[in-house]
């Protein structure tokens, strides 16, 4: 259906032309949360994991994501599609394959997405409460973010990508200013490499370190989702894909590596250890290095980093709902998009709605935001989408084995891709080994919760399989490629 002007009349078509390479990066760093990151996810991370060494860790991860990268964009070149993993295990493993997978991709984008409101009203309700004194449930916080950014994935895209672009900015800045303050001064004993030498990388727990170093990474993997938007999507998806990871993971490698010479390679574990919240880290360094002003800057950005992401997950899960809707998996009306803005509106309400619906019911059992909600939904949804990848990995193999008119070579279309696949499947078995150590929780909730994974791909499955059964010319067109 064409898109008209008149408001009375929708669309099934994404507003085509609307985001470069630039706006695509934005929308994939800010995913990616990495002041929240940083100040709160690493020092948890180097704790639990291998300590001193964490840099090294990140460097790994980045290399393994750049394997993956090679198949992923590659099939980015043929399968241009809202659906990303979903299109393109749909072409590589077939529909029903397909289906199960968007199962899968909707349910981690989602809960990804709840968990973050978690983390969003535990810090909002007690920075408020710290600094004007005013205390407020948590969850009046996250609804009040989730209302906002409703409004914005309601919108058209690039007033989400031009929001997304300062927030970026000031984050990167802020942490680089005391990157340099750190190296400058030379630290806590001097500025040294024991983050890349081996009783470092290779001590503590290195497993349970390098799943942390995956979890910061969350996000990259969206720069296909808005394939569609893309201004040339042929070139601008590959490019971003590489810069996004590229970005990510030296930005990350910097940063860790200058927060432990700020503490000291020897000291930065017993420290972490003797504070009473670990998140605070970046704070004492700011204090020490820079001053109370940067400090103050970036207890502000802590909140605005997790907005970003929240606002970035939200548009990559109304996107996934429209792509499922439009092939028919669920509604249609889930597949059409706003005759003005040409966003996937309906999608965008239903995924506020859910959030809503999760937040409000954790609220009323009275549950953590921070060590319950976000700890669970968050780790969730990083094991769902490591599983994620590695299908697709195993998709992108097949897709090009069975397509060798396309000239792709054996070595970007089969070979690395496997090797991809088999190295992101290993880290997988490893994450669900230790996943009470990223839930915080029991083993029998933490397996259970792994349990869900297994329920978002069978009901995705069946709706594929009732798809073939109700409409088989629909069914035949799953994850088909739309430019």
């Amino acid at each position: 259906m064409s898109v008209t002007s008149s408001p009375a009349m929708t669309s099934t078509e994404l507003r085509r032309g609307a985001l470069g390479v630039g706006f695509i990066i934005f929308f994939v760093v800010s995913a990616a949360s990495p002041f929240s990151v940083l100040a709160g996810g690493f020092p948890i991370g180097i704790m639990l994991g291998n300590g001193a060494g964490t840099p090294s860790l990140i460097v790994l991860v980045l290399l393994i994501l750049l394997l993956f990268s090679v198949g992923y964009t590659t099939m980015s070149r043929y399968v241009t599609n809202a659906g990303g993993f979903y299109a393109f295990s749909a072409k590589g493993l077939g529909p029903v394959s397909g289906g199960a997978v968007a199962g899968l991709a909707v349910f981690a984008y989602n809960i990804l997405q709840i968990g973050i409101y978690g983390m969003f009203g535990g810090v909002a309700a007690g920075s408020m409460s710290a600094v004007f004194d005013v205390s407020l449930p948590w969850w009046i916080y996250s609804l009040i973010a989730m209302a906002s950014i409703a409004l914005l994935g309601y919108r058209q895209i690039d007033l989400s990508a031009k929001l997304l672009c300062f927030i970026v900015m000031a984050e990167y800045a802020v942490i680089l200013i005391l990157d340099i303050a750190i190296v400058s001064s030379g630290g806590d004993s001097g500025v040294d490499f024991a983050a890349f030498q081996p009783e470092h990388i290779f001590s503590g727990a290195p497993s349970i370190g390098m799943l942390f170093c995956f979890a910061a990474f969350i996000g990259f993997e969206a720069t296909t989702i808005y394939g569609e938007e893309a201004k040339n999507p042929r070139r601008d998806i590959p490019l971003a894909t590489y810069a996004s990871i590229l970005l990510i993971g030296c930005f990350y490698a910097l940063s860790t590596w200058s927060m432990i010479i700020g503490v000291g390679s020897d000291k930065i574990v017993t420290t972490l250890q003797g504070l009473q919240d670990p998140t605070t880290l970046i704070y004492t360094l700011s204090d020490h290095y820079v001053g109370g002003w940067l400090t103050h800057i970036a207890r502000v950005l802590f909140l605005i980093s997790l907005y970003a992401g929240l606002l970035a997950f939200h548009n990559s899960a109304a996107r996934y709902f429209y792509a499922i809707g439009r092939d028919g998996l669920l509604h249609d009306a889930l597949g059409t998009t706003h005759a003005v803005h040409q966003s996937p509106h309906v999608g965008s309400l239903l995924q506020t709605l859910i959030a809503a619906t999760a937040v409000m019911i954790f609220a009323a059992c009275g549950s953590d935001p921070i060590l319950q909600l976000f700890a669970w939904f968050s780790s969730l949804a990083a094991l769902s989408l490591i599983l994620l990848m590695a299908i697709t990995s195993l998709a992108v193999t097949l897709y090009f084995q069975r397509h060798p008119e396309l000239n792709v070579g054996v070595w970007r279309g089969r070979i690395l891709p496997a090797i991809s696949g088999l190295l992101l499947l290993a880290v997988m078995v490893i994450a669900v080994i230790h996943f009470d150590v990223l839930t915080g929780s029991s083993q029998l909730l933490s397996y259970g919760l792994c349990v869900l994974i297994l329920v978002a791909l069978g009901v995705g499955g069946m709706l594929a399989i009732r798809l073939r059964r109700l409409a088989p010319a629909r069914f035949e067109q799953i994850g088909a490629q739309r430019i």
